[in-house]
């Protein structure tokens, strides 16, 4: 079973001695990897430390970069989304908790 991974990693395996087994997703492929890949980059974010944090979600802003590019979005796009949806439902600056 394998992964998505980012585009230097075979390069890297290989300085290391190894011989990586690589292929290109087709799109509908890499749609699912993508949403599987933020899934797991969202729960690293979860699990890390606070100092660990900006990389981490320096990882997820990558996944949803791409994911937004799939879909023919720029980050522009999705930032006007957000927005959008901030107008309509608000944002959660005010850390409400629903019980």
């Amino acid at each position: 079973m394998g992964k998505l991974v980012r585009d230097l990693i075979p390069d890297i395996i290989e300085q290391s001695g190894r011989i990586p087994r690589t292929r290109q997703l087709d799109t509908h492929e890499f749609e699912l990897a993508l949403a599987e890949k933020l899934m797991e980059e969202a729960d690293e974010f979860r699990r890390a430390g606070r100092d660990d944090r900006p990389e981490e979600l320096a990882d997820v802003f990558e996944v949803v970069s791409c994911l937004a590019t799939s879909l023919g979005l720029t980050m522009a796009d999705v930032a006007a989304l957000a927005a959008d949806k901030r107008e309509r439902r608000g944002g959660f600056a005010d850390r409400v908790w629903l019980e």
